[in-house]
């Protein structure tokens, strides 16, 4: 595809590595000039010069051949008139980002915008941190088929029961019905079959229903569900995630230093307890009930401060902390201090923005639903529909010759989740979750090794 991003920051830097690394014609625009030289020298990409509103830099750019827009400077006004000036000259697809709440209700009312996705990265966040909430023991959760089916990352500490179990015992020993789907052991990617036995510190990736998950993790001793929250931050993504907690009637204690945030925040979240507060101060946390809160999640400017903030809170026993990191590299420090779940509101909008790049681009963009990346990208999970060029319909998924390292997770059909198992067959119009070490999967038909 030939993609122009515009803005070299953080994330147009994630977007435009990943995309140059998978092929695509690239061009950058940024009025850094430093910022474009370092992009050309150092990745296979082209460079303009100049503002990315500009119908002379964008006609530089070749904006009338592109097939994709990026967006992704840190205005959200100059993101989306680059797209509606990109979409006149004839750019096919164009993506912004945007914080302002006011931009996505806007676009989620008007639909058109000359946008065909328009990004919010803080409430991207906020939702990926109430998924967590959802189930406290989970490292991160994402969604298929609009909700009915959720992927779960969990870790198996030393203690736990499911220690020595083969996944063709799980439904014995446990009622919920889960499937585990991929494995991380040692830092690499497993397809785990019937005789994968768990061991401790094993991350494992299942999919279920909420409800099965929720039953699993409870037959576990694990999920006890967050009633109460602290945060500490009142930034965009803490107004998103506080607005949301009000709604699913969780108590939410927000702890902000600076008097004119704590002020309208108390006036736009009327259920939400607002403290004005330094919450890197452990007296202010432990004062405010630290030790009594379901869940932490610092939400600060600064990644140290989160970090320090979140260690803290891990000793005072909090059941669940979230600590939100944009440089990736605290990350490995986060697990080995016992906090495995963070959020970037750069790499969530990058990843957004990425999956739109693979889904557009698919040879059978109508089948393909939804896709993620997990353990560091080398395992692909995607929803196919089965469309009619599917040629083995009714076939029982034991008999099918699939492709290697490659696993049926699911099966959506009528709004219900299968749970496959061997006997159990695709028909036309499931939705079908396929989990696979292969990339560049494009339909359904790719995963049979005919």
């Amino acid at each position: 595809m030939d993609i122009i991003i515009v803005g070299l920051g953080a994330v147009g830097d994630a977007i435009m590595e990943e995309l140059s690394h998978e092929g695509h014609n690239i061009v950058v625009v940024d009025i850094d000039s430093q910022k474009v030289e370092d992009a050309v020298n150092e990745y296979d990409v082209k460079g303009v010069i100049g503002n990315g509103a500009s119908s002379d830099v964008l006609k530089e750019a070749n904006v009338h051949s592109a097939d994709l827009l990026i967006a992704a400077t840190s205005d959200d006004e100059l993101n989306i008139l680059c797209c509606i000036i990109s979409n006149k000259l004839g750019a096919k697809k164009t993506i912004a980002r945007a914080s302002k709440p006011e931009y996505l209700e806007l676009f989620k009312a008007d639909g058109d915008l000359g946008l065909n996705l328009m990004v919010n990265p803080q409430y991207e966040a906020a939702m990926e941190i109430c998924r967590m909430l959802r189930f406290p023991s989970a490292i991160k959760v994402n969604e298929f088929s609009e909700g009915k089916v959720e992927l779960v990352e969990f870790r198996v500490p030393k203690d736990s029961p499911l220690q020595g179990l083969s996944l063709k015992n799980l439904g014995k020993n446990f009622k919920a019905k889960v499937l585990i789907c991929a494995a991380q052991r040692g830092g690499r990617p497993v397809i785990p079959t019937g005789d994968f036995v768990i061991a401790p510190e094993d991350r494992l990736f299942l999919t279920a229903t909420q409800k099965n998950i929720s039953a699993f993790f409870k037959q576990l001793g694990w999920n006890k569900p967050s009633k109460s929250v602290m945060v500490v931050g009142a930034s965009t993504t803490a107004y998103y995630l506080c607005e949301a907690l009000e709604e699913l009637g969780i108590h939410v204690k927000l702890i902000e230093r600076t008097r004119e945030k704590c002020v309208a925040f108390s006036e736009k979240l009327k259920k939400t307890d607002v403290i004005c507060g330094d919450g890197t101060d452990h007296e202010i946390l432990i004062d405010e009930g630290i030790t009594y809160t379901d869940a932490f999640v610092a939400l600060g400017n600064m990644d140290e401060q989160n970090i320090i903030m979140s260690m803290f809170a891990n000793s005072m026993g909090v059941p669940k902390v979230i600590t939100k990191i944009d440089q990736l590299s605290y990350y490995d420090m986060l697990q080995k201090s016992g906090i495995y779940s963070a959020v970037s509101t750069k790499t969530s909008t990058a990843d957004e923005i990425i999956r739109f790049v693979r889904l557009t681009e698919s040879k059978e963009s109508a089948s393909v639903k939804r896709i993620f990346h997990i353990i560091d990208d080398s395992t692909e999970i995607l929803e196919f529909e089965a469309t009619e060029s599917f040629a083995r319909f009714d076939v029982p998924i034991q008999d099918l010759r699939l492709k290697k390292q490659l696993l049926v997770a699911g099966i959506i059909r009528d709004g219900e989740l299968i749970t496959p198992s061997g006997q159990d067959v695709i028909k036309l119009h499931d939705n079908v979750i396929i989990v696979t070490l292969e990339q560049g999967l494009a339909s359904l038909g790719d995963i049979l090794n005919d």
